[in-house]
């Protein structure tokens, strides 16, 4: 049976060291084995009819390893999150620490859980936005067009409200979260520059950037992105902002094409999310 040991790192961050012992590996590794040699064709004999002797000569213990470690890890690591009651936000990052054939494997998992929070006083700071932003509206002699666009004002009291709480709030946002995507970014970009025929290096070159340049505008990026949504759902959840079936329907009810309404209902959980971000924002611009 496998042990562990659950470690509490900063940032609201968690670290298992588990350790499985040889004769678990050996009983999974028997079962990954088996299930393979259930799929192997083999010249003369029909599916899943491959004698044992056969199998292992057409079978690679890396093959093998990579078909157990695919079904073991995410069993054990659903075992452990419950066990704990531990609630993860992103994916985990799973590192073989140590794992030879008739040893114990020593595997650590680090995994990340909403950030801690603490918001500032953001009704008296918009207060005070919003009053500073009607006395520079004040027209005088000289100073431009009297008639100002009501969106454009609207958008940048937005910014600003977002600025603010972004600022006063703290946030204590883990370094796995940001890491995940900027992974992903990074790999959307490559995908991207080679569709049209460059290399990154030809890239950056263009945009007189260096990797470390655009790693680090990145993170920039994806740490405020993540630390404002935290807030804004803390914020949602302060005031009791709520997305009611109604919005939901009125919501589909404008989406004129059948096929597509219904791939929306059947993703109201990700609609309710947007809304009720909308919701939040509408509130916070009529403070």
């Amino acid at each position: 049976m496998y042990s562990y040991k659950l470690n509490k790192l900063p940032k609201n961050t968690l670290e298992i060291n588990l350790n499985i012992p040889t004769s678990d590996i050996n009983e999974e590794y028997e079962r990954a084995f088996s299930r393979l040699q259930q799929e192997l064709t083999v010249e003369g004999f029909r599916k899943g009819k491959v004698p044992k002797a056969m199998a292992e000569k057409h079978l690679s213990k890396e093959t093998v390893y990579q078909e157990m470690i695919k079904t073991l890890l995410p069993r054990v690591y659903e075992e452990i999150i419950k066990k704990e009651a531990l609630k993860p936000i992103v994916s985990p990052k799973i590192e073989l620490v140590k794992a030879k054939e008739k040893e114990d494997w020593q595997i650590k998992i680090t995994l990340a859980e909403k950030p801690l929070l603490e918001l500032g006083d953001y009704k008296k700071t918009i207060k005070e936005i919003k009053t500073n932003q009607k006395k520079e509206d004040i027209w005088v002699p000289g100073k431009g067009d009297k008639e100002k666009p009501k969106e454009e004002n609207k958008n940048k009291l937005l910014n600003e409200i977002l600025n603010i709480v972004l600022k006063t709030s703290k946030v204590e946002l883990s370094d796995l979260i940001i890491e995940e995507e900027l992974n992903h970014r990074l790999t959307r970009l490559l995908d991207d520059v080679q569709k049209i025929g460059l290399t990154i290096e030809n890239y950056l070159k263009s945009k007189n950037l260096t990797m470390e340049q655009l790693k680090a505008s990145y993170r920039k990026e994806i740490e405020d992105t993540y630390k404002l949504e935290f807030i804004l759902s803390e914020i949602a959840d302060k005031e009791n902002i709520k997305v009611e079936k109604e919005d939901l329907d009125k919501l589909f009810t404008n989406i004129k094409e059948e096929k597509e309404r219904k791939a929306a209902e059947a993703n109201s959980y990700f609609y309710a999310s947007i809304l009720r971000k909308q919701k939040t924002l509408d509130f916070l611009i009529s403070l």
